[in-house]
């Protein structure tokens, strides 16, 4: 393959600002293990460090490599904090691309890049195995997508695989149109994770790598890695020309991504090959302009579009929005079955172009517990004081493949729309708080134990949910009177042993040993 440049002129700095003003103002760009607020040479403005649920801040081992300040510090996550640690942010509803930088760069002297998990809004999106590959480990990688936050909580958690600590280097959470990416059609239940993202006839540009304005916050990268040769002499074209129908919603696509392209000299056909992860569906989203100002009527640059050997469409630029105009356009390839992506371009009239190409990984969101569940048990948090080495950090439940929260078991609900808690288990756990009355929000709620710690006050008139089959506070230092919520029919062991309970215990609780269940009130001795 060859490549060369037929033009070799200045390309504009920036894309001019939308017609109309950009109507979404939420965004946020974290400088992780960063201690001061500052602007970057793109005029873009990072916070010092903030809204993590613990970790320690650190340096990089050789902040020299690095050539922007928020990949030289980073945030890691000791096993000391949980297995589960989040980022948590207050932001209104709606779409958001989530960026992030990771990097190891044996920061910790050990040699050894860790292994964990990354969630965004409770749905498993990247995963980081031992050993990483030695570019990524020692100069770092971006990952990013597109998810709907539906709960007024962007919600960004690191799992650590077996004790290792999950880094990050930086987050940007951009606030982006609600119906970009065509969700009108596709809905706001999918996360669309980047699995490539190109910009064809020209070196990187956008968030992060050069001036030009990307609204969305994204990084487009050069596609000359990715494109085959297969014989086929390629040629890159540019233009000074302003690009119509860009920066406008609801993609906002920058108009310097549309000034370049690559196409063909002679015969031939242009053909990408992006690594993907097999048994997914994939959103391919195409990027053309007619920048060739020989072409001047429809019919003569016209383009079958191939996807792993399926014609699925045939593109004529001119026809369809005239030159100088960008044209995009997409297809959604279900159950890939192979982890290449072969997008190839084939010559029907004319040679074939393009400007830009975008690939997405259409991944379900998993369940999320019922939002009233979370409040009770982020009550249950505070008031039981439980220890951050238990990792009780953003959603109680999610993703549904972690053990999210230390001693906390979860389930579907009945109609699967949602996760609830079905046990908590935080015996023997040197708890020295007090139950909330939150907990009686907990209607799923079928064990309980708190045995053998050193709670005090009241036990909650809430508990007592008509679920709740096993119930184990012995142990601590609650008092007050046994609240008649307890009568339950469901009740088959209740341990209420060793505490500092007052008056009469309610006579129906007997019934539980008469039926066949187990029960102990005895107070401590004093």
């Amino acid at each position: 393959m060859s490549l060369f440049f037929l033009l070799s002129l200045p390309l504009l700095l920036s894309s001019p600002p939308p017609l109309n003003p950009y109507p979404y103002d939420t965004s946020y760009r974290i400088d992780c293990g960063g201690q001061t607020n500052f602007t970057n040479n793109f005029n873009d403005s990072w916070l010092s460090d903030r809204f993590f649920t613990g970790g320690s801040p650190s340096l990089v081992a050789e902040p020299h490599l690095f050539l922007q300040q928020q990949e030289k510090t980073i945030r890691f996550f000791p096993i000391s904090f949980g297995k589960k640690n989040c980022y948590i942010l207050n932001v209104p509803n709606g779409r958001y691309h989530f960026r992030m930088f990771f990097v190891y760069d044996n920061y910790d002297g050990k040699l050894h890049s860790p292994s964990f998990d990354v969630s965004v809004e409770g749905t498993l999106v990247f995963s980081w195995r031992s050993p990483w590959k030695e570019d990524f480990s020692r100069t770092g990688a971006y990952s990013d997508l597109f998810a709907f936050v539906k709960d007024g909580e962007a919600d960004i958690c690191f799992y650590s695989i077996a004790t290792d600590p999950p880094v990050i280097g930086s987050l940007e959470i951009i606030q982006v149109d609600p119906l970009s990416y065509d969700s009108s059609t596709t809905g706001d239940h999918l996360i669309l994770i980047n699995y490539g993202r190109l910009t064809c006839g020209s070196g990187s540009l956008g968030s992060g790598l050069t001036n030009d304005t990307d609204l969305f916050g994204r990084g487009w990268q050069t596609d000359v890695d990715f494109l085959k040769g297969n014989g086929v002499s390629i040629k890159a074209i540019a233009t000074r020309n302003n690009i119509r129908a860009t920066n406008q919603e609801h993609n906002y696509f920058p108009m310097h991504l549309y000034q370049t392209a690559v196409t063909v000299v002679g015969d031939g056909a242009l053909e990408y090959e992006l690594p993907v992860d097999a048994k997914m569906d994939y959103l391919v989203w195409f990027h053309f302009a007619e920048i060739d100002s020989s072409i001047t009527a429809a019919g003569q640059r016209v383009i079958d579009v191939h996807i792993n050997g399926r014609n699925v469409s045939r593109i004529d630029i001119f026809k369809q929005v005239g030159s100088f105009t960008a044209f995009n356009w997409h297809y959604v390839v279900k159950n890939l079955n192979s982890t290449t992506l072969s997008v190839k371009l084939v010559p029907v009239a004319g040679s074939p172009l393009i400007s830009g190409l975008e690939n997405y990984a259409l991944v379900p969101r998993d369940l999320a517990t019922v939002t009233e569940q979370v409040t009770a048990m982020r009550a249950l948090k505070e008031s039981l004081r439980v220890p951050d080495r238990m990792g009780w950090n953003g959603d109680p439940c999610a993703p549904p493949t972690w053990d999210a929260w230390e001693g906390v078991t979860c389930h579907p609900n009945k109609d699967k729309s949602a996760l609830v808690v079905s046990q908590i288990d935080l015996g023997s756990q040197g708890l020295k708080g007090y139950i909330s009355e939150q907990i009686g929000l907990l209607s799923n709620l079928v064990s309980l134990n708190l045995s053998y710690n050193s709670l005090h006050g009241t036990i909650p008139s809430g508990l007592g949910q008509k679920y709740l089959t096993r119930l184990d506070l012995s142990n601590n230092f609650l008092s007050g009177s046994i609240p008649d919520s307890l009568i339950s029919s469901s009740l088959q062991l209740v341990l209420l042993n060793d505490n500092e309970f007052e008056g009469q215990v309610p006579y129906e609780l007997y019934s539980i040993g008469v039926h066949g269940g187990a029960i102990d009130t005895c107070s401590k001795e004093k």
